[in-house]
């Protein structure tokens, strides 16, 4: 029998900020060797929970614990945060968080450094494992020179070097594009097998990390345990959905085509989903749902003609970059980590100017326009929140900007309330920020832009570590402000996100524009899917697997048939 490595007994936690506890009556009890999953909407006590495991809940974040937590059998309030760190290892939520190095070479060897590891057997292990999260290229690059995928993976290469009991992965796809978070989760997988690791992954992204079995899947809420299953009863029951966590959109399909989920027909993976009995049923639901698009028209608004930029002289990030945006539009910028998909961003809003070419808004040339100017047209959500935020209360960092516009007091609270109840947010209106979650800070920061109205709102990946619930209904609210003719453009490598929002998809790859056409057309085009670092969609293998002969179209229709039922 294998041995219990982490054991909760109705344990709770209450931070010293807030008035209530985070975590209630947990009992759960993790062996040795085992990979669970732990998922949950956005505040449900996933984070927190992990804070727990791997000591930063009380030598960071002080409050008070109840009950009883065990770690490899020792209680964790009487271990020091060493002797935490040398039994689990933590990717977090925030890279930015986690560096110590100056290079990311320097990161991924602070622990063999602590550890007094000889420097030959040290720098094989470094090499071995920037290999292996595809980081080596940027060895000596400084870790805020990094892109967010590219920091993600620096901070799993330096956990990985580390000879640990646990290795926790909170939110690790966050920041990959989608191919690198599917060798991601291939190596996390690797090395649970290999070493016999105890692995758990707290993610939103349920189909992504099902890439590669795990022994069973916790799902939070409200800070209490609601389900403790294997994938293939938890995907069989209504469960996720009431909770507010995406299903796999393999199994929304076979549903809107009348086919059962059961634990039979090994619903966990597209790959591994018994399809014999519903192909038929998939056919047919095909041949009666050929919703035609509606062609729409709009009036331009943002142009790039010809920009190239680099941050270093001979090293072009963007070159000759030709694309143009429409008012009214809501569209999504997809590539691999490193693209140029955030530079992009920062050329738009002036952070950045263009080595050559122009950018025109509104048929003039703003080149000559200030951060400042442009920031009154365009908004611009960061990819991390940590970078945004300079207030103390969540109210006062989202009525900051209507502040400084000399706006009226009621009109600041009216409309502050109002976006703050879109975005989730109302009820922690008074709350220190510092209390929040990633995924509620990162709301916090859309709600900030979106209180200004902006012509244009640039998000940077707007869906990390977002739950289903929360960014539909924010996206749900862009839609509305789409309509009045506002245009949303989103750096995202959020395949779900783009298929079912954006109208156009542009691609990036090599500091060129690589595709610019329908998601579903870009999702099943497999050269660009391969340069760009994307994945072909699990509905565009569910129709192959069905034996469909345009992939692609059954893609677009199961699209325009989802938005339709969802009365859009």
């Amino acid at each position: 029998m294998k041995k219990a490595v982490i054991e909760f007994a109705d344990f709770g936690f209450q931070y010293r900020a807030q008035k209530e506890p985070t975590l209630h009556g947990i009992t759960l009890t993790i062996t040795e060797g085992e990979k669970v999953l732990i998922v949950g909407p956005s505040g449900s006590g996933k984070s927190t929970l992990a804070h727990c495991i791997n000591g930063l809940i009380p030598f960071a974040y002080s409050g008070e614990m109840t009950g009883s937590l065990r770690i490899m059998g020792q209680e964790q309030q009487e271990m020091s945060i060493a002797e935490l760190s040398d039994r689990v290892g933590t990717v977090l939520q925030d890279p930015d968080g986690q560096f110590v190095g100056l290079t990311v070479g320097e990161d991924i060897a602070f622990r063999l450094e602590n550890d007094a590891i000889p420097q030959a057997e040290m720098l094989e292990k470094v090499n071995a494992a920037a290999i292996a999260v595809d980081i080596h290229e940027f060895l000596s690059s400084s870790p805020q020179e990094l892109s967010g995928g590219q920091k993600q993976k620096t901070t799993l290469g330096g956990v990985l070097v580390g000879d640990v009991d646990i290795l926790l992965f909170d939110e690790p796809l966050a920041s990959l594009d989608p191919y690198t978070g599917k060798k991601a989760i291939e190596l996390i997988d690797r090395v649970q097998r290999e070493g016999g690791t105890t692995v758990i992954i707290i993610e939103h992204r349920l189909e992504e990390v099902l890439h590669r079995a795990v022994d069973r899947i916790i799902v939070m809420d409200e800070g209490h345990i609601v389900a403790d299953l294997p994938a293939a009863e938890l995907l069989s029951a209504d469960l996720l959905r009431n909770v507010g966590i995406r299903e796999p959109l393999y199994l929304t399909a076979l549903k809107y085509a009348g086919c059962s989920i059961t634990p039979d027909i090994n619903p966990q993976h597209i790959d591994d989903v018994r399809l014999d009995e519903y192909a038929g049923k998939l056919k047919v639901w095909y041949e009666n749902n050929n919703i035609q698009p509606t062609s729409l028209e709009y009036p331009p608004l943002l142009e790039l003609r010809n920009v190239t930029f680099g941050y270093e002289k001979n090293r072009p990030v963007l070159q000759e970059l030709t694309l143009r945006i429409g008012k009214g539009e809501m569209l999504s910028i997809a590539g691999r980590n490193g693209a140029g998909k955030s530079t992009l961003s920062k050329l738009i809003c002036g952070f950045y100017r263009p080595t050559s070419g122009t950018i025109w808004m509104n048929g003039r040339d703003i080149g000559p326009d200030s951060i400042k100017e442009r920031a009154d047209r365009i908004g611009f959500v960061m990819q991390n929140p940590n970078h945004m935020i300079s207030k103390t209360l969540l109210y006062d960092e989202v009525a900051l900007g209507l502040i400084l516009r000399g706006a009226s007091v009621e009109h600041i609270r009216e409309r502050v309330h109002a976006i703050l109840k879109v975005c989730g947010l109302y009820a922690f209106r008074s709350w220190p920020i510092s209390a929040l979650s990633y995924g509620q800070k990162k709301r916090v920061t859309i709600a900030s832009i979106l209180v200004l109205e902006p012509e244009i709102i640039i998000l940077d990946e707007p869906t990390a570590a977002q739950d289903y619930r929360h960014y539909n209904e924010m996206m749900e609210f862009l839609l509305t402000l789409v309509n009045q003719g506002m245009t949303v453009m989103m750096i995202t490598h959020d395949m779900h996100l783009m298929l079912e929002y954006a109208q156009r998809t542009i691609v990036l790859a090599g500091g060129v524009k690589l595709a610019d056409d329908s998601p579903e057309r870009v999702l099943g085009d497999t050269e660009v899917v391969r340069s760009a670092n994307l994945k072909e969609t699990s509905l565009f293998t569910l129709a192959l697997r069905s034996g469909l002969d345009q992939p692609s179209e059954f893609v677009r229709r199961f699209i325009a048939y989802d938005r339709r039922v969802r009365g859009r």
